[in-house]
C-alpha cells in the first residue's frame, strides 16, 4: 500500500492505532502472532550434509580414507573398519564443535540487534526492534537506526541518511505534515521513513506501515549482517603455521617410509604407518579449537557485560595498549544529579540522591520558600519543559529511573524536587516547537503558550559561555534587567567555581513574543535572551571505575579521559579517578585545531584528559596514538562518533545510551557502559590469547614426539612401536578434550600485571620453541626407554606387550604433561594441580578411553593390545614423569635466565 498519499488521520484508521497511546500489549502480541518477527530472511545456513561433507575434505582425511580401502583390498578388513570409526568420531566432534561456535555466535548477534523506543499502552517502551508490529508507534532521535517502515506522525527538523536505499549520501529533510498526491520515488516520499535508515538530525515520531519483507529494504535487500564470521589474523598465523609443520611432518613420514622399505619392511605396513604417523602429527585442527576457544571466549565476555561482535577484535583486545574512554556513564555512574544553583546572586545547595523526586533547596543551610523565589521556579520550570526526559518509578525495582538523557533526567528530577510535574507543566504549558539539542551549538531550545502574561515563550538552556554570550539582559526579582559587564563576570565567576567542584554546569535563558515566530532557526531565536541562571550537577566516578583505572597502570595500559566538560572540571574528575596528577595533562579541544597532526602525534604521548573535545576531535587523537604505533580502543555512544570508533583498533559502543548507529560500528558493545567492563573484556581478551598458546604448544609437543619416535625406531631399525591404528586412537584421545581443557583456562593471576604483547609476534616464539623441544625430546626419551624395557623383558616374539607400554606409556604422559602444559611460566606448585576441573574431566575421560582398549577383550583385539599388569604399569608411571619434571624445570631455569 502507498501509504505516503494517506493522511495521518487515514493511516492511524486503517491501522486501528493510537497516536498518543499506541497499540496495547495485548493487541501487540496478537499481531506479532499474525504478522511475524520483523526482521529479514538471514542468508541460510549450511545443513547438516553439507558439514558433514566439509569434515571429509580434508586431504589427509581423503588419504586415510583411500588407506583403509587398500587395507580391505589386501585383507585388513578390522583397520579399515577402526580407521572409518575413527575417522567419523573426529568428524561427530568437529560438527558438534562447530555447532557449538554456531550457537554462541547466533547468541551475540541477538544481542547485538537493535531496539526501538515505541509507545504501547500509553506508556514509553525500549523494545526489540525485530517485535514491532504494524500500528505501533515508534519515536525517533538523532542516533537512531530506523527499525521498520514508518509513517511519520511527527516531525521536528528531522532528518535522515538513506543511502543504504537509495544511495543519496545527502540526509534528507522529512515532514509528517506532507501528503503526496502522485506516486513519487523513495528518495521524494518526505512523509515516510524507511528500515535501515538512519535518523541524522532532529526528532519524529511515526507508526509502523510495513515489517519484515513488506518493508522497502526487504523488497531490494536482504539485511544488512551486524556480524562477520571473519578469519581472524591469528587464525590465519596458525593456519599457515599448521601448513609449514605440515609439510615438514609429510617430509619425514616420506623418509620413515623409505627407511623402512630400503630395511625390507612391509611395504603395506610402512605405507599405513606412514600415513597415520601424518594425520597424527599434523596439527590440522588447530583453526577449528581456535574458533571454538574465541567463541566460548566471546560467551564469557557476554557474561562481564560486553558483546564483541567480531572474532578477530578478540585478538585485539589481548594487545591493547590505550583505552580512550568516554567520561559520562563510563568512568562515571551516569546517575546526574543536581547539587548547586545558581539565581538571582545566590548560591543555592539542593540536597537529595540521584533520580529520587526528594530534597530540599538550601540558602546557608537554610530552607528557600520556593514560591517566593521566581528565578528558582522559573530555573525549575525550564529544566522540566525544556527537556525530553522523563522520570518513572519502577514498581519492580522500587526505584525511579530516567528515560532518555541522564543529564536531562537529573533536570527533571530537580524540578520534582520542587513540587512541579514534568506531566503537570507540559498540559499546562504545551509545547509548541522546538530547535533540538545539537553538538555544534550545543543548546536546546522549545516554545511554550501561556508562561509569561499569556505570551509565548522560548527556553534555552545550554553551555553556560554561548547561552551567556546570547543574552543581553537578566532575570532579577522577577525583573528582566540589564546584563551589565560586572554581572556577566559574577556569572562566569560562579561557573568557574562550580568547574572546580567538578560540577558540570548548564546555563538558562528565555524569550518572549506576542505570537509563535515564522523563522524557527537558531539564528533568529537564540540570541538576545534573558539569563536566569546556572545549574551545577555531578556525576560521581564509579568505584570499580578507580580500581580497574589501576589495574590498566599495572598492566602497562594507558587510560585516556575525553568528555565535554571544561578543562577545570575534565581535571579535577580525572584526578579523583586516578588518571591525571596534574593538569598540564589535560588538553582542551581548542588547541586540538591549533596544532597540526605532527605535533598532536608528539602531545598524545603526555595527554591523559581530553576536556571540551567535539567527536570529531576523537578521529584525530585516535590517528595520532595509532601513528605512535600504539593498539587503541576508543569508547563513543553518538552517530558523531562513528568515524572514530571506526578508525580505532577496538571501537567500543555504549549498550544503554549508545544510538543504533555507533553499535553497528563498534566491534565491542557494552551491556552496562561500564569501564571495568571494557578492562574486564581486555583482560579476557589476554586469557584467550594465552589459552591459545597454551594449547598450541602442548599439540605441537604431542605431536612432533610422536613422529621421533616412530621415526627413530625406524632409524635404529627396531620394531615399530606404535601402530597405525593405535597412533589414530592416540591423536583421538589426546589432541582433542585436553586441548579444548587448556583453551578454557581461567587466566593467570599476573595476566594483568604485564605488558600488552605484540599484535605482529609470532606465536612461536624463542620461549615456546626452547618448551616444545624440551617437551619432544622428553616425551620420546620416555616412550621409547618403557618401550625398551618391554623388549628387554618380554621379547620381540611376544612385541604386542613392548608396543602396549609403549601405547600406554606415550598417553599416559600426554595427558599428565597437559597439567604441567596450563602455563608457560608458572610451576604446577604455583598454579595448583587440579584448578582447571575442566581438564581434570577431559584427562579422565582420554584416560578411560584408554583402558577400554587395553583391558576389554573385543578392543584388544581391534588395537592389537594387551592387559598389561602392574609391573608394566610401575614402569609406564615411572617413564611417564620425565616429561613433566623436565617441563616445570624448563619453567624455573628460564625464569631464572629472563629475571
Amino acid at each position: 500500500m502507498e501509504w505516503y498519499r494517506e493522511s495521518i488521520e487515514n493511516v492511524i484508521k486503517k491501522l486501528s492505532s493510537n497516536k498518543d497511546t499506541g497499540l496495547s500489549n495485548d493487541e501487540a502480541n496478537k499481531r506479532l502472532k499474525e504478522y511475524g518477527l520483523n526482521e529479514l530472511e538471514e542468508k541460510g545456513k549450511s545443513s547438516i550434509w553439507t558439514k558433514i561433507i566439509a569434515q571429509f575434505k580434508d586431504f589427509l582425511v581423503l588419504i586415510l580414507i583411500g588407506a583403509s580401502i587398500i587395507s580391505i583390498a589386501v585383507g585388513e578388513v578390522t583397520d579399515s573398519i577402526v580407521i572409518i570409526a575413527i575417522v567419523i568420531i573426529n568428524a561427530a566432534l568437529g560438527i558438534i564443535q562447530e555447532g557449538k561456535a554456531e550457537k554462541s555466535l547466533e547468541a551475540l548477534r541477538k544481542m547485538a540487534s537493535p531496539n526501538a523506543k515505541v509507545i504501547r499502552d500509553g506508556n514509553k517502551n525500549i523494545v526489540p526492534a525485530n517485535t514491532l508490529i504494524p500500528g505501533d508507534i515508534v519515536l525517533l532521535e538523532a542516533g537512531d537506526i530506523i527499525p521498520a517502515d514508518l509513517r511519520l506522525l511527527e516531525s521536528s527538523n528531522l532528518k535522515v541518511e538513506e543511502a543504504s536505499l537509495t544511495g543519496e549520501s545527502v540526509p534528507v529533510e522529512k515532514n509528517a505534515e506532507t501528503i503526496l498526491d502522485n506516486e513519487v520515488s523513495l528518495g521524494d516520499r518526505e512523509n515516510t521513513a524507511y528500515m535501515n535508515t538512519i535518523v541524522t538530525y532532529g526528532r519524529g515520531k511515526g507508526i509502523v506501515v510495513g515489517t519484515s519483507e513488506n518493508t522497502e529494504m526487504g523488497k531490494v535487500a536482504k539485511m544488512l549482517k551486524t556480524f562477520e564470521d571473519d578469519t581472524t589474523p591469528l587464525q590465519k598465523k596458525l593456519d599457515q603455521l599448521g601448513k609449514y609443520l605440515g609439510l615438514g611432518c609429510l617430509v619425514i613420514c616420506g623418509l620413515v617410509f623409505l627407511i623402512g622399505i630400503f630395511q625390507g619392511r612391509n611395504l603395506l605396513d610402512m605405507f599405513m604407518i606412514a600415513i597415520s604417523l601424518a594425520v597424527a602429527a599434523i596439527p590440522e585442527g588447530l583453526p577449528a579449537i581456535v574458533t571454538i576457544v574465541l567463541a566460548l571466549g566471546m560467551n564469557k565476555m557476554v557474561k562481564k557485560h560486553a558483546i564483541v561482535k567480531k572474532l578477530s577484535a578478540v585478538e585485539t583486545l589481548g594487545s591493547t595498549t590505550v583505552i580512550c574512554s568516554d567520561k559520562t556513564g563510563t568512568l562515571t555512574q551516569n546517575e546526574m544529579t543536581v547539587v548547586k544553583v545558581y539565581a538571582g546572586n545566590n548560591f543555592i545547595d539542593v540536597t537529595g540522591k540521584g533520580y529520587e523526586p526528594n530534597g530540599e533547596f538550601l540558602i546557608n543551610n537554610e530552607n528557600i520558600a520556593l514560591e517566593e523565589n521566581n528565578e528558582l521556579n522559573t530555573i525549575l520550570s525550564i529544566s522540566s519543559l525544556c527537556n525530553d526526559a522523563t522520570l518513572n518509578y519502577s514498581e519492580e525495582e522500587k526505584t525511579y529511573k530516567i528515560i532518555g538523557d541522564p543529564t536531562e533526567g537529573s533536570l527533571v528530577t530537580l524540578a520534582e524536587k520542587g513540587g512541579l510535574k514534568k506531566d503537570v507543566l507540559n498540559k499546562k504549558y504545551p509545547r509548541l516547537n522546538e530547535i533540538p539539542f545539537d553538538s555544534d551549538r550545543k543548546m536546546m531550545t522549545t516554545f511554550h503558550e501561556n508562561f509569561i502574561n499569556g505570551k509565548i515563550v522560548s527556553f534555552t538552556k545550554g553551555a553556560p559561555d554561548i547561552v551567556l554570550d546570547r543574552c543581553n539582559k537578566i532575570y532579577l526579582n522577577g525583573i528582566e534587567k540589564p546584563l551589565t559587564n560586572d554581572i556577566r563576570k559574577s556569572i562566569l565567576d560562579a561557573n568557574s567555581s562550580f568547574s572546580k567542584e567538578a560540577l558540570r554546569v548548564l546555563a538558562f535563558s528565555f524569550k518572549t513574543y506576542d505570537s509563535i515566530p515564522k523563522d524557527i532557526s537558531s539564528e533568529t531565536i537564540e540570541k538576545d535572551m534573558i539569563f536566569v541562571g546556572l545549574v551545577g550537577m555531578i556525576d560521581p566516578p564509579r568505584t570499580e571505575a578507580i580500581e580497574s583505572i589501576k589495574t590498566c597502570k599495572n598492566a602497562g595500559i594507558k587510560t585516556v579521559m575525553i568528555t565535554g566538560d571544561y578543562k577545570e572540571t575534565a581535571f579535577a574528575i580525572a584526578k579523583d579517578l586516578g588518571i591525571a596528577e596534574n593538569i598540564d595533562e589535560v588538553m582542551v579541544g581548542g588547541d586540538l585545531n591549533n596544532i597540526s597532526d605532527d605535533e598532536l602525534k608528539e602531545k598524545v604521548k603526555n595527554i591523559k584528559v581530553y576536556a571540551r573535545v567535539s567527536p570529531q576531535h576523537k578521529v584525530r587523537i585516535v590517528e595520532a596514538l595509532k601513528a605512535n604505533g600504539e593498539i587503541a580502543a576508543m569508547t563513543g555512544d553518538g552517530v558523531n562518533d562513528a568515524p572514530a570508533l571506526k578508525k580505532s583498533d577496538i571501537g567500543v559502543s555504549m549498550g544503554i545510551t549508545g544510538t543504533d548507529v555507533a553499535k553497528s560500528t563498534a566491534e565491542v558493545i557494552l551491556t552496562d557502559d561500564n569501564f571495568a567492563s571494557i578492562v574486564s573484556a581486555v583482560e579476557q581478551g589476554r586469557i584467550i590469547y594465552s589459552n591459545i598458546r597454551k594449547f598450541v604448544f602442548f599439540l605441537l609437543s604431542c605431536n612432533i614426539g610422536e613422529i621421533l619416535i616412530v621415526f627413530l625406531s625406524i632409524l635404529f631399525n627396531l620394531p615399530i612401536p606404535l601402530l597405525p591404528i593405535q597412533l589414530l586412537w592416540l591423536n583421538l584421545i589426546t589432541d582433542s578434550f585436553p586441548a579444548l581443557a587448556l583453551g578454557l583456562e581461567k587466566g593467570e593471576s599476573d595476566i594483568m600485571k604485564i605488558s600488552p604483547r605484540d599484535p605482529n609476534e609470532p606465536i612461536l616464539d624463542k620461549t615456546m620453541i626452547t618448551g616444545i623441544l624440551v617437551q619432544s625430546i622428553a616425551i620420546t626419551l620416555a616412550t621409547i626407554l618403557a618401550y625398551l624395557w618391554g623388549l628387554k623383558n618380554y621379547g620381540i616374539e611376544n612385541i604386542i606387550i613392548p608396543r602396549t607400554i609403549a601405547f600406554t606409556t606415550l598417553i599416559t604422559t600426554e595427558l599428565i604433561r597437559a597439567f604441567s602444559s596450563r602455563s608457560e611460566k608458572h610451576t604446577l606448585f604455583e598454579i595448583g594441580f587440579f584448578t582447571n576441573k575442566t581438564l581434570v574431566y577431559a584427562v579422565l575421560v582420554s584416560f578411560s578411553l584408554l583402558l577400554i582398549v587395553l583391558y576389554i577383550p573385543i578392543f584388544q583385539t581391534i588395537f592389537k593390545t594387551y592387559p598389561i599388569d602392574l609391573k608394566a604399569w610401575s614402569i609406564v608411571l615411572r617413564f611417564c614423569l620425565i616429561p613433566i619434571v623436565a617441563g616445570e624445570l624448563n619453567k624455573i631455569i628460564l625464569k631464572k635466565v629472563n629475571d
